[in-house]
């Protein structure tokens, strides 16, 4: 393998959002289990098999938007000529059936979660992108959302309330996604993605954008209000959903300028380490309870 395909395979995976999908898993496990795991060879199985399905699918997605990439994002491993099409098709497929190998390791359930998310990430990437941006958004949301479910199913073979009620961080994603496509909106209209943006106008999509943020930034306390996680958690999550809520008001209220979108967007996008602190204080709380 050359230096150029080395550097595209690694484009091609998109690494950290290993972080997004496999971490975000791992620290729901940790957090339902407060960092009290039974089986210990089940933590490198959780994140490798969902980070896999993850870059399997982003590699998929490269292959469906060769065209449009090669017009708005020439530097792609396919349009750049780092890797051929047969290549992309090649790791897609050995990632695929990896994570999902390495999910039937763990129980038929996680295996089924991922099998789940595989195809929805072939018809997304196949057809749902190329038609309807808005169901694209909510598609992504989706899946994000399943990491949470995935984590409880690895270490208890079962989905109850509790991965439940985290579930609206899936909300969040929907309307960064929203605002994204606001701010590529030249870009996603040259090879004529169909984004709400296009079809709503930008204030209108903003407004979409924030009443989502709303929804997610209401409901992340949930697991709490439940019972089902302790106070440990609320910390760095009434922060996140402070900052959430406050973004989609200044959003809202704000003249629209891209200016405004692109800065409320980092703050949002920044705002998401919160979460996963959040779970770690969660995933904690035994220990600390005992030093407090």
């Amino acid at each position: 393998m050359t230096n150029s395909s080395a550097k595209g395979l690694i484009t091609l995976l998109r690494l950290p959002y290993w972080l997004m999908t496999g971490g975000l898993a791992l620290l729901t496990a940790f957090a339902l289990t407060k960092g009290d795991f039974a089986n210990l060879q089940t933590i490198p199985l959780i994140f490798f098999s969902m980070a896999c399905v993850t870059s399997a699918g982003f590699a998929l997605n490269d292959y469906f938007d060769k065209e449009s990439d090669a017009v708005i994002k020439p530097k792609r491993p396919l349009p750049s000529g780092a890797l051929t099409l047969k290549q992309v098709i090649a790791v897609s497929t050995v990632l695929f059936v990896l994570g999902l190998f390495l999910a039937a390791l763990i129980n038929w359930l996680s295996f089924a979660i991922l099998a789940v998310d595989s195809l929805l990430l072939l018809v997304y990437s196949a057809a749902v992108k190329k038609k309807s941006g808005f169901v694209a958004n909510a598609l992504v949301g989706i899946l994000t959302g399943t990491a949470f479910l995935y984590g409880e199913a690895a270490i208890a073979n079962t989905i109850t309330l509790i991965s439940v009620s985290l579930y609206p961080v899936a909300f969040g994603t929907i309307g960064g996604n929203v605002l994204r496509d606001i701010l590529s909106l030249e870009g996603d209209s040259k090879v004529g993605y169909p984004t709400l943006p296009q079809r709503i106008g930008n204030p209108k999509s903003v407004k979409v954008a924030a009443v989502f943020f709303v929804v997610c930034g209401l409901l992340t306390p949930l697991p709490f209000l439940l019972g089902e996680f302790t106070v440990y958690y609320l910390p760095f999550i009434l922060l996140w959903s402070a900052l959430l809520l406050y973004s989609s008001v200044r959003l809202v209220i704000s003249a629209f300028t891209v200016v405004n979108v692109r800065k409320y967007e980092r703050i949002i996008t920044m705002s998401m380490i919160l979460l996963p602190l959040a779970l770690i204080l969660e995933a904690l709380s035994t220990v600390l309870g005992g030093l407090l």
